[in-house]
């Protein structure tokens, strides 16, 4: 099998106007395989060999940043206060999930990629499970990983993780690689081995592509003017599965079983000691679920 590797950044107007960054892996001719980061996170946040191993399992595999990361287009407004947040209500929000969940969709139809086999993490399963439920033609299958409904008492953070959520963006580039280390040491997975010299190299590059400050406020502010979105994901069809790390501190595994019961059809996965973090510990049990997922759309 074929596994050509395009890494080159290339750029896609989805409209609205609304540019975004992604590159892909793997044969064109093989079913995509679209993969959606988190909070805050950019493309370089999926790991290169992890997206090799799936374009290896037969996928034509596209990563890309998010509006509001990376080299997408940003928004211009300010983010929410911190007391904003922990009253989760946030006036002038310029936009929420549903949006970023249409720039997805216009990025699969632009690359004429839909229906797509779905995987997103965190916020980006937010995204992933929103574009499942308001474009059912743009998904194929839809893995959802680390993830909650919205709902505010299911997925919790623990108290330790408000402090990273609420805390200033860094000012320099030393600061931001020292932040994402510490933030990783405290919600990555406890019971398998951490990579710090990854997370460090991904923050520095991070940093190199794209450093406005105001960027994940805006995105966390996008999470919670969407609210609880159980209803919506009751309408989801595609084959469904919630992957969850039985040590996640930042959202919490009740968010994993929530969305479980939520989506109709939809099947648990507990990985063991992960937590809120891709440990390549963790990689075989992530490929292999998304794997068989996507089998279950054949």
């Amino acid at each position: 099998m074929s596994t050509t590797t395009q890494t080159e950044e290339r750029f896609a107007d989805v409209g609205r106007g609304i540019t975004l960054c992604y590159e892909t892996f793997g044969d064109e001719s093989d079913p995509p395989l679209l993969l959606i980061q988190g909070l805050g996170m950019q493309l370089i946040g999926w790991p290169e060999e992890l997206c090799e191993q799936l374009a290896g399992r037969g996928f034509r595999v596209i990563r890309f940043d998010n509006r509001d990361a990376g080299r997408s287009t940003h928004m211009k407004g300010r983010p929410p206060t911190p007391g904003q947040m922990l009253r989760r209500r946030v006036p002038g929000q310029e936009y929420t999930l549903y949006d970023m969940a249409e720039d997805t969709a216009g990025l699969l139809r632009g690359l004429d990629a839909a229906p797509a086999h779905v995987v997103g993490v965190s916020m980006g399963g937010m995204i992933a499970q929103t574009l499942a439920a308001e474009h059912p033609d743009t998904v194929r299958s839809l893995t959802s990983i680390m993830s909650t409904t919205g709902n505010r008492w299911k997925g919790r953070p623990a108290l330790s993780a408000y402090r990273f959520l609420l805390a200033k963006p860094p000012t320099s580039r030393e600061a931001a690689i020292a932040r994402t280390v510490q933030i990783f040491e405290a919600i990555g997975s406890p019971g398998l081995p951490k990579d710090l010299d990854r997370i460090r190299d991904v923050a520095a590059r991070s940093w190199d592509r794209d450093h406005d400050r105001a960027s994940t406020g805006r995105q966390l502010g996008a999470v919670i003017a969407s609210g609880d979105r159980t209803s919506d994901l009751r309408r989801i069809t595609a084959p469904t599965l919630v992957i969850h790390g039985s040590g996640d501190k930042l959202v919490r595994p009740s968010g994993g079983r929530a969305t479980t019961r939520a989506i109709p059809g939809a099947r648990l996965q507990i990985v063991d000691g992960m937590g809120h973090d891709l440990p390549k510990a963790a990689w075989p049990q992530l490929v292999d679920g998304i794997v068989a997922n996507a089998g279950r759309a054949a």
